[in-house]
């Protein structure tokens, strides 16, 4: 580096310290396997209480459209980390093996590079060696394994109460309600035990979607029954009983998650730092909870690609409801660059949710690898699924009858398959069009109809 190069460097670090002085703090928490809806401020505080998510939902602006790039944990965090499809990292299951950091940069390096103090607290499943700090761009990561979610709590609220020189963004990843994996294995959960459900009249009700999908697609039948030969998922036999103890039990886990997050919030409101500070809360995936017999995610359903998405800036946010479409996976980089104002990398496909103009449709992927074989053959069938501000087109690659498509203002519950329905086949075409454009310009080699 010559002289003149030196001191472009040195006048570049001091403008950057200087534009840090007015940019917002930033602190992502996210839940793991929350669904968008299970929250008291969705529906109702008979079965469910959450002040802490309500509390942020009542000062911010709540995405009720917004899903995740892929509903599995290392997909789905990868995409929002990166800011790129799981396609395009090619991270498409729990595989953690590392990707290129400097053709896919992390969040963390970015913000670190615009001056930003980054430190992460929590459960980490991303394809970054968590101890590597030049790699993934944070300061600290930090994760009791053997005390979990306690550790992430004490640790963010011990972070919030210390000086900052300059503005931080923070990560505080949760791990429940993921335990409702292990409640539905009859197994110790990690987080601490929630005791036997009530009588089943004070449980949740059945969900009103508990049936398979009228004419689902049949490699969807034959991956339910798949999933559940296994240990992992060991719900065949579930009944109205024991979906609603399950429903009991997954909301207990929801609760625990939103007291931790309290915490959280107290620490930062006791640091003054609230009004300052961006604060965004979401999940990775969501949980199906018996919707179509399923439980867990991976499957494109409503329950399991839905997620919370709720953005608050005191002053700046403006409170209520939004029904744009986001995908977490992609929009949170450049949302969050947004805020910041820092400049968003290249090539990145996400736009801010502050950008004026909405897209038509967002597309989530899975890849469903964790059944038993069938007919002796290991199973691995890919999905994408297209929603538009009406509709919901998915289709799978394999199977004779492999489309959905779904009227989501008339059927929430995606109860009925269109997709053989003579009457709805200029949509189909159109969804058909839609989703095959899209393979191309990421040049995804699903098989779109």
């Amino acid at each position: 580096m010559n002289r003149r190069e030196f001191v472009a460097a040195g006048a570049a670090a001091f403008v950057r310290r200087l534009n840090a002085a007015s940019r917002p703090n930033i602190l992502l928490i996210t839940t793991d396997q929350q669904f968008a809806d299970a929250m008291s401020c969705r529906i109702g505080d008979r079965y469910l209480k959450t002040p802490n998510m309500d509390s942020l939902a009542s000062n911010g602006t709540v995405y009720t459209r917004a899903y995740c790039a892929n509903p599995l944990c290392v997909p789905s965090r990868t995409s929002i980390f990166t800011g790129r499809y799981p396609v395009e990292t090619g991270v498409e299951t729990n595989d953690t093996s590392t990707i290129d950091a400097r053709r896919f940069p992390c969040m963390g390096t970015h913000f670190k590079r615009a001056g930003y103090a980054t430190a992460y607290f929590g459960k980490w499943h991303l394809p970054f060696p968590e101890k590597q700090n030049a790699v993934h761009g944070f300061d600290s990561v930090v994760w009791d394994k053997k005390r979990r979610d306690i550790s992430t709590e004490e640790g963010v609220a011990a972070f919030l109460s210390g000086k900052h020189s300059a503005p931080f963004f923070a990560v505080a990843s949760f791990l429940n309600p993921h335990n409702i994996c292990e409640w539905a294995r009859d197994q110790e959960l990690s987080e601490g035990e929630i005791g036997a459900p009530p009588p089943v009249e004070q449980c949740p009700p059945w969900r009103p979607n508990h049936a398979p999908q009228k004419d689902e697609p049949d490699i969807v039948t034959t991956m339910r029954h798949s999933y559940q030969a296994t240990p992992m998922f060991p719900v065949s036999k579930f009944d109205e009983k024991r979906w609603r103890q399950y429903a009991w039990a997954y909301y207990r886990l929801i609760e625990k998650a939103d007291a931790r997050i309290g915490q959280v919030l107290k620490a930062l409101r006791d640091s003054g730092l609230e009004n300052d500070t961006l604060v965004v809360f979401s999940a990775d995936h969501g949980d199906c909870q018996g919707a179509h017999g399923w439980n867990q995610k991976t499957i494109l359903w409503e329950e399991a690609a839905r997620v919370p998405c709720t953005i608050s800036l005191k002053g700046v946010t403006k409170p209520g409801i939004s029904e744009r479409l986001v995908n977490t996976g992609i929009d949170f980089f450049p949302t969050l660059c947004d805020f910041a104002g820092i400049s968003v990398p290249d090539g990145l496909p996400g736009a801010s949710v502050r950008s004026t103009s909405e897209r038509e449709y967002v597309v989530v992927s899975d890849k469903l690898v964790q059944g038993a074989p069938v007919n002796g053959k290991d199973m691995a069938p890919e999905g994408r699924m297209l929603r538009g501000r009406h509709y919901k087109y998915t289709a799978f690659s394999e199977g004779e009858h492999r489309e959905s498509l779904v009227d989501l203002d008339n059927d929430p519950g995606e109860t009925i398959n269109l997709a053989r329905d003579s009457r709805f086949g200029a949509e189909l075409k159109r969804n058909r069009q839609l989703l095959a454009a899209w393979c191309r310009k990421y040049n995804d080699s699903f098989p779109a109809a």
